[in-house]
């Protein structure tokens, strides 16, 4: 009998498997690779995470806003933060079938309807855990103010991996990727001021 050490039979298994055959590894990979089998180009994920960071933004400037309102009950957080997400993400997939009607004239079917769908779910999949959080206040599992402090780190943390993982992915020096981080941090700040401001009115 041969000692010698037995392939694995599956491809995507071997180390010396190519690219394309590793399986894709953390959730942010996976989606990125379901979205390229759809439509084999890098496009589709690009609108997944432009997506992501749009509902972010929206889902963070709300938090804040019922944070500053001393008044506000959980019920209302909650209900407040799933319609916000919920229109944002309706008026982006809107925007992607009017902007592919426009550009290949005709309305999105199969591969590129599935395409939507999955930045939809994406974007919409971001009120998942502060909505959670937000449900525990209104059940008295715990306070309102905890509950949306926790919602606001959620959503930060979520920004900076955003960014840092766009920066890291960059072929930029080390010195020019903080810089570039460094704006995006402040143009983050800006966009959440705007938002802030703008539900607050």
């Amino acid at each position: 009998m041969s000692d010698a050490p037995i392939e694995p039979t599956d491809p995507a298994d071997r180390r010396d498997a190519p690219p394309a055959a590793r399986r894709p590894r953390g959730r942010s990979a996976r989606a990125r690779a379901h979205l390229e089998e759809l439509d084999g180009r890098e496009e589709a994920y690009v609108m997944y995470f432009k997506e992501r960071v749009y509902a972010t933004f929206t889902g963070l400037a709300i938090v804040l806003v019922v944070a500053a309102n001393g008044h506000a009950d959980p019920e209302h957080a909650l209900f407040a933060l799933v319609l916000g997400v919920l229109g944002i993400v309706a008026a982006g997939f809107v925007s992607d079938v009017i902007s592919h009607l426009a550009v290949h004239q005709t309305f999105p079917v199969g591969a590129d309807l599935m395409i939507l769908l999955r930045v939809a779910g994406g974007a919409l999949s971001t009120v998942v855990t502060p909505g959670i959080l937000l449900l525990l206040a209104w059940l008295d599992v715990m306070p309102l103010d905890a509950a949306l402090r926790a919602s606001s780190i959620v959503y930060i943390v979520t920004l900076g991996v955003i960014g840092w993982f766009a920066v890291r992915r960059s072929r930029l020096t080390w010195a020019k990727q903080l810089l570039v981080l460094g704006i995006l941090i402040a143009l983050g700040f800006a966009v959440i001021g705007l938002q802030t401001l703008a539900h607050s009115i």
